[in-house]
């Protein structure tokens, strides 16, 4: 028997619940006539019935009857229909025992079923094993067994008997992985290993935890700090490629088990495991430290360039005065000598009528002084910070082990000549170093009439290194986020043979020939038409003309009768304090119960103490203020439970909990089908340490601040949320929320802002499934593509930007198909592949052919825009949706004047989570109130319509009381099936 259980009560009863869709149980339940002719040969109505309860249990879950078995009513009801029988007799079945052992017996002969054995269960054992060594998820391995034994046609043991299986495939599948990852190392690895959990000399803590700790401030003096983690890491001389022994999945899991314990705890595991532990950690630990240190070099690079910037403009801003006073004076020289000239007189003489040849002298030098380098760049103040950069570059260069593909040779040989530099301390930069990868703006500076400017060069190839890690065209060896653009692709064999097996997991057609010609059909079509339209003025709420392309805006009013609606359905919503609604929600959805120990997979045993962690994440309080808010609460407490229960899988299972919840209420089908969604960013300021993280967002500049990226649903769940990159485009992350989040609902159909698309991003959405409709603004300068022909749209011309490249799509079509199976099988999120392949400053082959499918998208999806006001309401009703979500984000994430205080991610992105469940939980319960409030309503007020409930809205809380001391009370809670009274209604 297993020491501890792998499968939680809800999921031991999901493993073996009946059908529930009607659908699901008439195929699964529907009596044949072979079926019902064995049937009517029992005697007396309760054997039929009980035979036939056998035999639909048998067939599915896959258990015969025992004395324990609880039949559920509603299967019982579904038989009686189907044979005539009343099911009021079934508790006459099977007096006898032997009865229903014998009708077992016959069925298992009449279906080809076996009784499971001992060779079942090592059979099952060994498929799960294998299962095992990809993940160790109870409810995953569960599943499995189940399956195997129904398509070998064995009935189904006891679940404990399932449970003790998956229990000894964990077990075989550890010992695997830790052989896997112990085998190859010596006894010096060992001995470097052990190492790592001794005290370090110069400081209290442990080498371990000297070396997982992050980053502070992006300057020198911490970057270099950042490459002796990363030195040491190196130094430990892993075996090549012990990191791919091993299942992704289990490695990771093993290496956050590990640094969530202490070096105290580490030492005591027995040998295999710690060693095993503590390779993990490193092969982790090296990708985070090399991301980081990279990440570091970005945003110095960021402030320098916005530092050299902010200085041009101040130093323009204080000659304003003079430089206007000289373009005044020379004004006035050049009339002068423009009048001289018509009237032949002497330049010279007029020049001296302006002001005397001295003074003139004079004022060409301060004009010379004033005057910005040609171009008006301010690259030439990029100089004054060469000392910042010359303090870390030798030893960044040095650590990293760059590889680069052909398009950034060059720049790869211009850091080799650099690093030969530091080497032999030379400080002249060799006549034959590489120049190719200088800018033109750049090579004013670079190349002097002296020579290459040392300085310049060395900055120039940094910037550009930079700017190569970014777009893929270097890579870096041990990196998580800057690997080899290909390393990040499902394996080319792979690829092949889902192309054969024509299991491609894309929802368009895999031929290129058939998907180009049904799209450019489409597209030629929809062109034609709206062509016809245009010209006969005929597009609804829109005119094109030669100055572009104006649409009527949408009348946004609500009917007057919504609006009472609203009001007495608001004025109902019981009073209620924040902590009383979660336990309530908490009742209705058992949501805590996903936040598991990382290590034991229990849940957690106090959930008050699970909430208040969860809350001091969702109103920003942290956890040491919560502490103080909290009688009988401590930080230690606290602390402990976030390491070993609050994760970001754990946060996405309860989230999914939620929106399940609210998929479920019949209020919230009003609101919409749920097939339907959208994303927006929304900026919270940084402050206290958090501000000097370095972080610079193209849109807000130099104020510090965190983005949170939510995706809300049609019903107003907020379904995933992401702390983003401040300075990488909202486009980036939408395809994420929609492909990673782990919730029932099935979106069709998603809504963005202008921030929220790219061509890259319509291509994908389309080879991905989903139908892409972003608000534009300033549609009129968005410009349509259309195929290359004789074809002439004289309407829409002013629209028109191009032809399509269909000869790239052609060219690139397997690797678009191989990138969009990559990114739906999970092998490399969406973001990232975005990210690269819009990076500057290459464009790629893939990138190109992307962004011309994407083309085709988005000029169809524009067409469909000026036909359909219909399109244009829909989608501006599913962003207003997610707009009210992030004024209630904003009302609930009040502490801390709602500035982020965090300085790491990982805190960040349970701030985040903890927002976004904490609003969902609001969205739960006032939709169940709402709902209760509107039938009061309905009943008193005959004539209310449900057309209006589509006006209701769960995202109030002026109802809520989000500050104070934060209590627990049980008796607070209403009971089970129980609700709190509603507040009278008001009347008109």
């Amino acid at each position: 028997m297993p020491r501890r259980s792998i499968l939680s009560a809800a999921e031991r009863e999901s493993l073996l619940a009946l059908p529930d869709p009607e659908d699901e149980v008439i195929r699964q339940y529907t009596f044949s006539e072979s079926d019902l002719a064995m049937i009517r040969q029992r005697r007396g109505a309760a054997n039929r019935l009980g035979v036939a309860a056998q035999l639909c249990l048998l067939r599915f879950p896959g258990q015969g009857l025992s004395a324990e078995t609880d039949v559920p009513a509603a299967l019982l009801h579904w038989i009686g229909r189907e044979l005539g029988i009343d099911p009021a007799c079934w508790p006459d079945y099977a007096a006898r025992e032997e009865t229903r052992r014998e009708h077992l017996i016959e069925l298992r002969t009449y279906l080809g079923m076996e009784p499971f054995g001992l060779t079942d269960y090592r059979k099952s054992v060994h498929s799960a094993t294998e299962l095992a060594l990809q993940s160790d998820k109870g409810i995953v391995l569960a599943g499995s067994v189940l399956d195997a034994l129904r398509r070998r046609h064995v009935v189904i043991p006891a679940l404990d008997v399932i449970e003790r299986i998956c229990a000894e495939a964990i077990t075989r599948a550890n010992r695997r992985i830790y052989a896997a990852l112990t085998d190859a190392l010596s006894a010096d690895h060992r001995r470097r290993l052990d190492d790592l959990l001794k005290r370090r000399e110069e400081g209290k803590s442990t080498r371990l935890a000297w070396l997982r700790q992050s980053p502070v401030k992006p300057n020198s003096r911490h970057m270099l700090e950042h490459i002796e983690r990363l030195k040491a890491w190196q130094a430990l001389d892993l075996p090549a490629g012990i990191e791919r022994q091993v299942h992704q999945n289990r490695l990771l899991k093993i290496a956050r088990e590990g640094g969530q314990m202490t070096p105290a705890d580490l030492a005591k595991f027995e040998p295999h495991r710690r060693y095993a532990t503590l390779v993990a950690v490193a092969v982790e630990s090296t990708a985070t430290v090399t991301d980081e240190i990279i990440d570091l070099h970005d945003r110095i690079i960021g402030k320098i360039f916005n530092t050299a910037k902010n200085r041009h403009q101040q130093q323009f801003q204080a000659s304003g005065k003079a430089i206007n006073d000289k373009v005044r004076l020379y004004g006035r020289i050049g009339k002068a000598l423009m009048e001289a000239k018509e009237n032949g007189a002497d330049p010279f003489a007029a020049i001296e009528s302006v002001l005397p040849w001295d003074a003139f002298t004079t004022s060409v030098t301060e004009a010379q002084k004033l005057a910005q380098p040609e171009g008006f760049d301010f690259l030439h103040h990029i100089g004054e910070s060469y000392t910042t950069l010359r303090r870390y570059a030798p030893a960044f260069l040095a650590v990293l082990k760059l590889r680069a593909a052909p398009a950034a040779k060059d720049v790869l040989e211009a850091i080799e000549v650099l690093r030969a530099m530091n080497t032999d301390t030379a400080r002249k930069v060799p006549a034959d170093a590489p120049r190719s990868f200088v800018k033109p703006r750049w090579r004013r500076l670079v190349f002097t009439s002296e020579g290459i400017d040392r300085r310049y060069y060395e900055l120039c190839a940094l910037s550009e290194l930079k700017n190569s890690l970014r777009s893929g065209d270097i890579w870096v060896q041990g990196s998580r986020q800057f690997k080899d653009f290909d390393e990040y692709l499902v394996p080319a064999e792979t690829f092949a043979d889902l192309t054969v097996a024509g299991d491609l997991p894309v929802a368009v057609a895999t031929d290129c020939d058939e998907y180009l010609r049904d799209r450019l059909s489409l597209l030629e079509q929809q062109l034609a038409v709206v062509n016809r339209m245009a010209a006969a003025n005929g597009l609804p709420d829109a005119i094109i003309t030669g100055s572009g392309l104006k649409i009527t805006p949408l009348d946004a009013a609500v009917p007057e009768a919504a609006q009472t609606l609203i009001d007495q359905t608001a004025a109902q919503l019981p009073h209620v304090k924040i902590t009383d609604m979660l336990m309530e929600v908490d009742q209705w959805t058992g949501f805590t119960r996903h936040f598991t120990h990382l290590k034991t997979g229990d849940s957690a045993k106090d959930k008050k103490l699970l909430l208040t962690t969860i809350l001091a994440d969702g109103i920003n309080l942290g956890l040491t203020k919560m502490a103080e808010s909290c009688p009988g609460t401590t930080y230690a407490k606290l602390s402990w439970l976030q390491a070993w229960h609050i994760r970001d899988e754990t946060y996405s299972l309860a989230l999914a909990e939620l929106v399940n919840a609210q998929f479920r209420q019949p209020l919230a089908g009003n609101w919409g089908d749920g097939t339907t969604s959208s994303s927006d960013g929304q900026r919270f300021k940084a402050g206290g340490r958090a501000q000097s993280t370095g972080h610079i967002n193209p849109k807000y500049g130099t104020e510090p601040g965190r983005m949170f990226y939510t995706h809300v649903s049609d019903q107003y769940s907020p379904f995933s949320a992401k702390v983003v990159n401040v300075g990488v485009r909202d486009s980036t992350y939408v395809l994420d929320g929609l492909l990673y989040h782990e919730s029932d609902l099935r979106i069709e159909e998603h809504y963005t802002d202008t921030n929220g698309f790219t061509d890259h991003v319509f291509g994908l959405m389309h080879l991905l499934g989903f139908r892409f409709a972003p608000r534009i603004r300033d549609l009129g300068e968005t410009r349509l593509y259309v195929p290359k022909g004789d074809t002439v749209y004289d309407a829409l011309m002013p629209l028109i930007g191009g032809t399509l490249n269909v000869k790239a799509i052609r060219t690139h079509w397997d690797e678009i198909l191989r990138l969009s199976t990559s990114i739906k099988q999970g092998t490399v999120t969406a973001s990232l592949m975005l990210r690269k392949l819009g990076s500057y400053p290459r464009q790629n082959g893939l990138a190109v052919a992307l962004r011309e499918l994407g083309r085709i998208e988005r000029t169809v999806f524009i067409l469909d825009w000026l036909q359909s006001v219909e399109l244009r309401r829909r989608v501006n009703a599913g962003l207003n949706k997610g707009e009210a979500r992030n004024a209630l984000a904003r009302a609930v994430f009040f502490n801390r004047l709602g500035e982020i205080r965090d300085r790491g991610f990982e805190q960040q992105r349970y701030r985040a989570s903890g927002l976004n469940l904490l609003t969902a939980a609001i969205v739960l319960w006032n939709t169940v109130y709402l709902e209760r409030a509107a039938i009061t309503l309905q009943n008193a007020d005959p004539e209310t319509q449900d057309a209006l409930l589509q006006y209701l809205s769960p995202l109030g809380w002026e109802h809520i009381n989000l500050t104070g001391d934060y209590l627990w009370r049980n008796s607070a809670k209403p009971g089970t099936g129980k609700f709190r009274p509603l507040r009278p209604a008001s009347r008109p």
